[in-house]
């Protein structure tokens, strides 16, 4: 989802102990260390340069600049509440540099895990539905699906087409980039968690949170799906009337990520012979991004509407809420996982 939508989230050879059983390696085969240290600084640059566009985009608006800012945009008149919010999303860009240095040097690997992990579910699930919905809203445009020039010239002006593309294009790059560091260094201090097969089923309280987790997973999964179809359930009607092949691509992005927190952790909780990484990836991504957008769309629900409409519904803020709730139940059937891998 855009902000357009919202109107209508391997470390380098260390001495440091790592967790989880021994395993003897053999020797790698010679210049394949290079090759991987090389690979992981050109991620480390690509991360670190993605956040450049936001951050200065960010800068200049704080700073009193209309770079990207046509006339007549709301955003000229948006008051404090807009100034608070581009200093939150800038410190926010931000703290994707720490977690990158965090990924990438030897001092990482012993920073504590809840300090690594949170921010990295949070990013987790903010990026996620970006990831799934931004390609598929160029895909979009590519097809000729998009809206027609004159629905953009009848839209009220907002942010300068090209920002969009800028901004949704380094998240995107943002998140492949911590993705291809985060795996490995995940494998490096942790890899004992999730490797293997996932073993046995979870204690019967667990077994009902999972259930709970799939249930309203499938209830939101079915929600989003018809509204890429032109549903309007918690929708305004200004968010209806703009309904397009776009914004069907962020409902789609949404709908994905609800039905995969719920089955990861149906399939965590049940145990079994699938490999482990399969199902918890699943409920990870899946959990986090539907947690992440239900915390940050009922947030922005709370704060004044930029696009001068009625603002959302009681009905949008309840499925806001069973995001939040569905995406909780999910996190919850991840950490009794692992933490049922560390008791093992």
């Amino acid at each position: 989802m855009t902000p357009r939508a919202v109107r209508t989230q391997q470390a380098p050879q260390s001495s440091a102990p790592t967790r989880g059983p021994a395993q003897e390696q053999a020797p790698a085969p010679v210049g394949v260390g290079a090759r991987a240290r090389a690979g992981r600084h050109f991620v480390t640059a690509v991360a670190l340069a993605a956040t450049v566009p936001y951050l200065v985009l960010k800068t200049a608006w704080l700073s009193g600049s209309r770079i990207g800012i046509p006339d007549g945009s709301v955003l000229l008149e948006a008051g404090p509440f807009l100034t608070v919010a581009n200093a939150v999303t800038l410190a926010m860009d931000a703290c994707v540099i720490l977690l990158v240095l965090v990924l990438t040097r030897p001092w990482g690997l012993r920073t504590p895990a809840w300090m690594l992990t949170v921010p990295v579910f949070t990013a987790t699930g903010l990026l996620t539905p970006i990831l799934l919905g931004f390609p598929g809203q160029l895909l979009v445009r590519a097809l000729g699906f998009g809206a027609g020039p004159e629905a953009e010239a009848a839209r009220e002006p907002f942010l300068d087409s090209w920002v969009f593309i800028v901004v949704y294009t380094g998240f995107t790059v943002q998140g492949l980039a911590l993705a291809t560091l985060f795996v490995p260094y995940a494998r490096r201090r942790w890899g004992g968690r999730w490797q293997g097969a996932v073993g046995k089923r979870l204690p019967s309280p667990t077994g009902v949170v999972a259930a709970a987790a799939a249930s309203g997973a499938l209830v939101l999964g079915v929600l989003f799906l018809s509204r890429a179809f032109g549903g309007t359930v918690g929708l305004s009607a200004g968010q209806a009337e703009a309904h397009s092949a776009e914004t069907a691509a962020g409902s789609v992005a949404h709908a994905v990520c609800a039905l995969a927190a719920g089955a990861g952790a149906l399939l965590l909780a049940h145990g079994g012979s699938l490999r482990a990484r399969w199902p918890l990836g699943l409920a990870w991504v899946g959990a986090a991004a539907t947690l992440a957008w239900g915390a940050w769309m009922l947030i922005a629900s709370l704060g004044p509407q930029l696009d001068r409409g009625e603002g959302p519904s009681a009905a949008a803020q309840l499925i806001y809420a069973a995001q939040m709730v569905t995406g909780s139940l999910a996190t919850a059937v991840v950490t009794r996982f692992l933490i049922s891998r560390r008791e093992s």
